[in-house]
């Protein structure tokens, strides 16, 4: 009957606790911080720069494509004039960019 079903043997076991194992797994963790964690944390540090220097006059757009000047700044929020007569209050977080001044006139 050997000669249909050949015997398996187990293999030696391989040495417990090995640092060459590990190394996977930490050129996996170090290619995803520099090429996820590292530039999201620049970008987020770019944006609450942003926020906080917010002040009167400045023209921004907000992250659901509201485009007006802000007319007053608060700790948390900012009133914006979207247009003649027509004011709102967001929260300062939700401003995605600054624009350059006139961009605002022209729209």
């Amino acid at each position: 009957m050997d000669f249909f079903i050949s015997n398996a043997y187990a293999q030696q076991a391989a040495p417990q606790g090995s640092l060459i194992d590990l190394w996977p797994l930490v050129v996996i963790f170090i290619a995803f911080y520099f090429l996820l964690i590292r530039p999201q944390q620049k970008k987020q540090k770019a944006h609450t720069e942003m926020v906080g220097a917010l002040q009167v006059g400045d023209e921004v757009m907000t992250a659901g494509g509201i485009l007006g000047r802000i007319t007053a700044v608060s700790d948390h929020y900012a009133v914006v004039q979207i247009s003649d007569n027509t004011e709102i209050k967001i929260q300062k977080a939700s401003v995605s960019q600054v624009v350059p001044k006139g961009t605002f006139e022209e729209a």
